[in-house]
């Protein structure tokens, strides 16, 4: 018997049919192979051959900071995956190693210490304040996606970013088809050509003067060398997609979760001062995205959890898996404010953790108390199966979010 069959017998490829998921339920297959096989071979709905897939906090923490396992070997490969499309540009740092990766990173740090995002708090809070008054003038029932979830984080990055109000609507339109797997390959890469297009002039033209923006960080960087415009606009379009995306959605889970937790819920009321410590727990409990993201690809022969995974093959790991591994998390399904250890995975780890992290979690304190003090009955203005959850998408949340209060 060779070695090629003998894997092949260990680990037979398993086809993930990753079908649409409703409110916080996890994907059982996900939850099947972290149980039963933690290191497995999968083939997605995209994309040619199979990978493998890791499942465990360990083994995933292992594979998203060993540099064997390269993101960069990921261009031209057309990898299993559940996208039609990459997300990213070819010269984002997503698809970068180590020191390429660092040195495109440092371009855009400063923009995201917890100093500079800060200063964007009281920003954050009037902008969430008047968004919530439109809401209340207009009275009960009312779309919490429509009023806040949508607007308030397109309206944050994009101040951070520099893009101007008149831009925001195509650019929420531009981020809705490219995060979804549900336009196809072609009305993805339009969307992807089109948002791109637009960064590339903004940033010549904020050359001459860059203000104090991230446009203006990445167009001074452009002029000292430090950056191609062609990686300027990849990072652009990467950070305001992403940014605007996945708070819309995770802040809106995080509404759904306690609306429909009642006691987690009735103790934050009790409780606000937990609120930090509750938006760590949401953010390990809630399963933000579909299947899983971008690969790597291993460079040499390495061992993980025990399987031997060979130079060039195509691995998968998932942060959702991890953030439920009971090895790790005692009680893993249950959503407890209590947990006060909570080495969650949400961001990411290793080189590609999620320079948002910060902002993201500021976005979700003024949500979360601003909602919480302001309408002290909000609840659900329909029965859980009534809300319409998004089709086909890679960052899940709901479709709307009706609230009354």
């Amino acid at each position: 018997m060779t070695m090629t069959e003998s894997v092949s017998e260990q680990f037979p490829v398993r086809f993930w049919d990753v079908k649409d998921l409703r409110g916080l339920d996890f994907d059982p297959f996900m939850a099947a192979q972290l149980r039963d096989e933690p290191v497995s071979r999968v083939k997605l709905p995209n994309g040619e051959g199979h990978a493998w897939f890791v499942t465990r906090y360990d083994d995933v923490k292992f594979v998203t900071s060993d540099p064997r396992f390269s993101r960069q070997a990921v261009l031209g490969r057309p990898i299993t995956r559940l996208a039609p499309h990459f997300i990213p540009l070819d010269e984002a740092v997503g698809f970068a190693d180590p020191p390429e990766h660092t040195r495109l990173r440092k371009a855009v740090a400063r923009a995201f210490t917890t100093r500079s995002l800060e200063r964007l708090r009281p920003s954050a809070q009037r902008a969430a304040d008047q968004l919530l008054d439109e809401m209340e003038q207009e009275g009960p029932p009312a779309d919490l996606m429509e009023h806040l979830h949508g607007p308030l984080p397109l309206a944050v990055i994009s101040d951070v970013m520099g893009v101007p109000e008149h831009e925001r609507p195509r650019m929420a339109e531009w981020t809705n088809i490219l995060l979804s797997a549900g336009y196809g390959r072609e009305e993805s890469e339009r969307a992807k050509t089109g948002m791109a297009g637009y960064f590339t002039e903004l940033l010549e033209q904020r050359r001459p003067d860059p203000g104090d923006d991230l446009i203006g960080h990445l167009a001074e960087a452009t002029v000292r060398g430090e950056l191609s415009l062609e990686e300027a606009v990849a990072i652009a379009l990467l950070i305001q997609a992403s940014a605007a995306h996945a708070v819309r959605n995770n802040s809106a889970n995080m509404v759904y979760a306690l609306l429909t937790h009642p006691r987690q819920l009735a103790r934050l009321r009790a409780e606000p001062e937990l609120l930090p410590q509750a938006i760590e727990e949401l953010l390990r409990f809630i399963p933000h995205r579909n299947a899983v993201g971008l690969a790597r690809i291993a460079t040499e022969d390495v061992e993980v959890g025990g399987v031997m995974i060979r130079a060039g093959e195509v691995v998968h790991s998932s942060y959702l898996t991890a953030n439920r591994d009971p090895a790790v998390f005692e009680r893993p399904d249950e959503l407890d404010f209590d947990r006060t250890h909570n080495p969650h995975l949400s961001f990411g780890h290793g080189p590609h953790f999620c320079l948002g992290s910060m902002l993201a979690r500021l976005e979700s304190e003024v949500i979360l108390s601003t909602l919480l003090e302001r309408f002290p009955d909000l609840r659900l203005a329909d029965p859980v199966e009534k809300i319409r959850w998004q089709r086909s998408a890679l960052i899940r949340g709901p479709e709307n979010l009706p609230v009354t209060w």
